[in-house]
């Protein structure tokens, strides 16, 4: 009878950030200059590295396809965050609400993935230096540029089907700016096990395994760096690699403050936060890193803006 008189969810309610008031305004001019700014940011490394010759190197090419992802997460996120600061609490249905997390999952996988492919790069690049070009060939970039993809999209759909089975009925209101999994099981009034057993195994070899094998090749690279023997030697091997270490270590340290950490420990209004630094502030975080502490890149925005400004 339980199950007869249940009612049957078919749009959820995204509140966002709604105990803002109103400070909801400043903060939707806050976050589209972030949006717009993440957008440029990452189209204009697409743009550099697709134009420019001395850009055209494997390093770059990953960059790019970083870019991308960017601008895909950035893309399914911030527009319904930026309704809910203007509209209030925005409605989203079911099936689209379990899209928008599926697309999220699959570029988290994704950039996961790509670091570690990143790193591998530089780790060849500076631990086998005289083997990097061989190595390197164009045809194991594009190679290992669309395993990440590949993978991402194949493996969240492992936990995607046993959401699309969760039942949620009765409450529809989600406390959170996107469809993230712990809102959507805290809604659900079926059994979420498999899903978070589903989740738990994944994490090891998406999550887990990638973070050692970038912290593994980190010590090979240190390790190699102190071995140069001439102090500019040694400035010049660690700037290849340091905008790198510095978007992996942001990118990790949201997941692992997200999903790792007992979530008892957390506040709604916490998770809201980190949630908001890993899908809105990283987009936009990691193309400043990389043109602000990249030679190559800087040189070539300023050959393009005399090029397109004279």
């Amino acid at each position: 009878m339980s199950d007869r008189n249940e009612t049957q969810v078919i749009y959820l309610l995204l509140q966002g950030f709604g105990n803002l008031h109103s400070f909801n305004m400043f903060f939707f001019v806050i976050f589209l200059i972030i949006f717009t700014s993440s957008l440029i940011g990452n189209l204009l490394i697409i743009v550099l590295v697709s134009t420019s010759r001395p850009l055209h190197a494997p390093m770059y090419f990953f960059l790019c396809h970083l870019s991308v992802s960017d601008i895909i997460l950035s893309w399914n996120i911030v527009p319904i965050l930026l309704c809910t600061m203007l509209g209030g609490a925005q409605r989203v249905s079911l099936p689209g609400c379990i899209v928008q997390f599926s697309v999220f999952s699959a570029i988290t996988i994704t950039e996961c993935l790509l670091l570690l492919v990143m790193s591998y790069d530089r780790y060849l690049a500076i631990c086998y230096p005289l083997r990097y070009a061989s190595v390197m060939d164009f045809r194991t970039c594009t190679h290992l540029a669309a395993w990440p993809w590949v993978l991402g999209f194949s493996i969240q759909l492992c936990g995607i089907v046993p959401i699309t089975h969760l039942r949620f009925c009765h409450n529809n209101f989600i406390d959170h700016f996107y469809c993230d999994l712990s809102p959507l099981r805290r809604l659900a009034c079926s059994d979420t096990s498999i899903v978070a057993l589903i989740v738990f195994v994944f994490a090891i070899p998406v999550f887990v395994l990638p973070c050692c094998l970038i912290v593994m090749s980190y010590i090979y690279i240190f390790i190699t760096i102190l071995r140069i023997p001439s102090t500019r030697g040694k400035q010049k091997a660690f700037s290849t690699c340091s905008s790198h270490l510095i978007v992996v270590a942001t990118f990790y340290g949201t997941l692992i403050t997200k999903y790792m950490l007992p979530s008892q420990g957390h506040s709604l209004l916490i998770e809201k936060v980190i949630s908001l630094w890993h899908t809105v502030l990283t987009p936009l975080f990691n193309p400043v890193i990389y043109t602000l502490r990249n030679k190559d890149i800087k040189t070539a925005a300023r050959t393009l803006c005399r090029k397109y400004c004279t």
